[in-house]
């Protein structure tokens, strides 16, 4: 059974009383009564009203605010208060401040808003979490440590660079193993000293967020600044441990964000927590991996949906209302693919800033009297129906897709071949052929065991780092299936091209020689031919880029039928030991990707819960050998949908399903057998 951190579904969300007089408290804890509000997330950015000076503390409002919710059973969510500086500790110590990558020095200001690397930082910060967490480590009511909040960001400033050299001489050791690890001897860029690194910013070898003249350098001041932040993170888990040794520690994460190596970051985390916001045109497909993502950060454990809103956000470029309704279905998404909490940003809605116009539970007008107040309150009584039904539950999966930051910033780093080829976009291409299916997916990590699955798949597997290959062709070699794409096996873990032709360490496995790659441009497409009647139609498009294949030892199901290459392969499958190798030469168009997705989920006889009009989303998560059923319809027409649940009961209403079942806009049904 999956570890099980809370007894009941945590409710709540940021709750910041120090906005508002407290005459306005006691009102506010009526109204949450109402919508069956079990948790506050508190003291999150409250490090100005804690420590107004250098010299002083001050507590006794945070006492208020924990004896309040003490009262009233409240699950309590600690923030540590150091997403944001006070003000005098910018004025007094600006090493706190960040540099930008365009070299200028920040004042003051904004929020996730630090010098990872100030050692007035870290001393300021350790010291008030101590503080937190000596005073408030053994309440009772204290169920997570909330660590800052959203890490963000990166630095360049001259700690930032004296730092990074020290993690470069831990990890090279000498300035020799640097130059040949960034190949250093193009353009004459050889170092002679560690002192001759500069961070790769606009004034050094940076050209842009996805431009450098030096990947090496890029990709590697990007591993360090991810492990710059996550040293903060480490400092204050360390400081609460001196005086809570179990309360589960997180910080909230934000989907496929570039600038984290989440995987690493989940190691030092208890329990995961994330940020949900889809646009206000949601691609559910989108929103789905994402939460497959964050439960599979720590591969399968639940996680916890730190914050929504319960209404509109204030800023995307269009905060469309969400009808009534889809904020339900939202947060079932949310608990149908592994979250054990339901948490919204904010539960009252702030007078001034930026974020004023951000949705809440209770709005500017102050009372219950509202739409969204409704809707929370309906879903909160179901919340407290289900009780610990769900909490803890597993999803099983057969099929896994690797996903790996590295992989992320050395690919968009990369001078060519095509300046819209992006990380995430083909790697949730993959998963929407499955998601369409409703076939459950495991999102895989380097250090994840691949052989508990029966298929893997591995999109522009651009760098292939020492021990991948071997991992992979044992999985392949003991019946797994195993597809990847172009640009993958290109290079190192250093960005320098693994020499002998593409794809690289990944030749033998594949069976192909990639001779050449040709670039697409928008909107132009290469025509396909099939070669192997498994594929449903004769003819298919591709785009974006065009590997040049040639066979060796692989058997082509599809070859190009147009440009210069016409008909050499773009579509194989190799036989490797006990299984199978696939490899897609380009961008295939959605009906080719579900042919081939259909083709291996066949091989292995995987079969999911099959397809259903867009919208319909149906997934399972299991617990105590029980299974649970998730039906959702996203949109707000009315859909029958038949299924192979008769004699299923829906456990929110005690509806028992027939063969052909009706599901209503925004619909949720979660299914199982007594």
């Amino acid at each position: 059974m999956a570890k099980q951190f809370f007894d009941r579904m945590i409710y709540g969300g940021d709750y910041n009383p120090g906005q508002w007089p407290e005459e306005m408290w006691k009102e506010d804890m009526r109204i949450f009564r109402k919508g069956y509000i079990n948790s506050a997330t508190i003291n999150v950015f409250s490090w100005a009203r804690l420590q107004p000076s250098e010299a002083v503390y001050d507590f006794t409002e945070l006492d208020k605010i924990m004896n309040m919710l003490e009262k009233e059973n409240y699950d309590i969510v600690m923030g540590t208060s150091t997403a944001a500086l006070p003000a005098w500790l910018s004025r007094k110590y600006p090493d706190v401040n960040r540099t930008d990558f365009y070299g200028r020095e920040h004042k003051f200001g904004h929020r996730h808003n630090h010098c990872p690397n100030s050692p007035s930082f870290q001393r300021f910060a350790r010291d008030l979490v101590l503080r937190i967490a000596e005073r408030y480590g053994n309440h009772s009511n204290l169920k997570v440590w909330h660590i800052s909040n959203e890490y963000s960001g990166e630095c360049y400033c001259d700690n930032c660079a004296k730092e990074f050299r020290v993690w470069l001489q831990k990890k090279y050791t000498t300035i020799e193993a640097v130059n040949e690890a960034w190949n250093m001897e193009f353009w004459g860029h050889t170092l002679y000293d560690f002192d001759d690194i500069v961070p790769p910013s606009y004034l050094g070898d940076g050209i842009s967020d996805t431009m450098t003249a030096f990947a090496g350098i890029a990709v590697d001041y990007r591993r360090f600044q991810s492990d710059s932040l996550l040293d903060n993170f480490k400092m204050e888990r360390d400081a609460i441990r001196k005086f809570d040794p179990e309360t589960p520690v997180t910080t909230n994460m934000m989907g496929a964000y570039k600038g984290l190596d989440y995987f690493k970051w989940a190691k030092e985390m208890d329990i995961v927590s994330w940020d949900n916001y889809p646009s206000y045109e949601p691609d559910w497909a989108h929103t789905s991996f994402n939460h497959d993502l964050m439960r599979g950060m720590k591969d399968g454990q639940s996680f916890m949906l730190m914050e929504q809103t319960p209404s509109q956000q204030n800023w995307q470029p269009y905060n469309a209302l969400k009808p009534p309704g889809r904020m339900r279905v939202q947060s079932y998404h949310a608990i149908a693919r592994g979250a054990d909490s339901i948490q919204f940003f904010q539960l009252r809605r702030s007078k001034g800033g930026c974020e004023k116009f951000h949705g809440a539970v209770i709005g500017h007008v102050g009372h219950e009297n509202t739409r969204v107040f409704r809707e929370v309150a309906q879903l909160g009584a179901e919340l407290e129906q289900l009780e610990d039904k769900l909490i803890g539950a597993t999803t099983p999966a057969q099929v896994g897709i690797l996903f790996d930051w590295d992989n992320y910033w050395a690919l968009e780093y990369t001078s060519g071949p095509n300046v819209d080829l992006y990380y995430v976009e083909q790697i949730q291409k993959y998963y929407h052929a499955f998601y369409k299916k409703n076939v459950a997916v495991d999102i895989l990590h380097m250090d994840s065991d691949f052989e508990k699955y029966d298929v893997v798949i591995a999109p522009v597997l651009y760098m292939v780092k020492e021990g991948i290959t071997e991992k992979i062709e044992s999985f392949v070699s003991k019946g797994g299936s195993f597809l990847t794409t172009f640009m993958s096996g290109i290079v190192d873990q250093s960005d320098n091209v693994h020499l002998g032709g593409y794809p690289g360490p990944l030749r033998k496995l594949m069976g192909v020689w990639v001779e050449e790659i040709d670039a697409l441009a928008p909107g132009a497409t290469n025509e396909i031919r099939r070669v192997d009647e498994k594929l449903t139609k004769e003819n298919y498009t591709g785009s974006l880029v065009s590997d040049l294949i040639h066979l060796e030892g692989a058997e082509a199901y599809a070859v190009y039928d147009s440009n210069f290459y016409a008909g050499m392969p773009v579509v194989t499958r190799n036989s490797f030991g006990e299984g199978s190798a696939w490899y897609v030469g380009t961008v295939p168009e959605a009906e080719l990707l579900d042919d081939i997705v259909n083709l291996i989920l066949d091989e292995k006889n995987i079969k999911g819960f099959g397809d259903y009009p867009e919208g319909i989303e149906i997934t399972k998560r299991m617990k105590d050998e029980k299974e649970y059923i998730f039906v959702l319809n996203h949109y707000d027409d009315t859909v029958e949908i038949e299924t192979s649940f008769v004699g299923y009961k829906d456990i929110l209403t005690g509806e028992k399903i027939e063969a052909v079942t009706k599901l209503s806009p925004f619909d949720v049904k979660i299914l199982s057998i007594d």
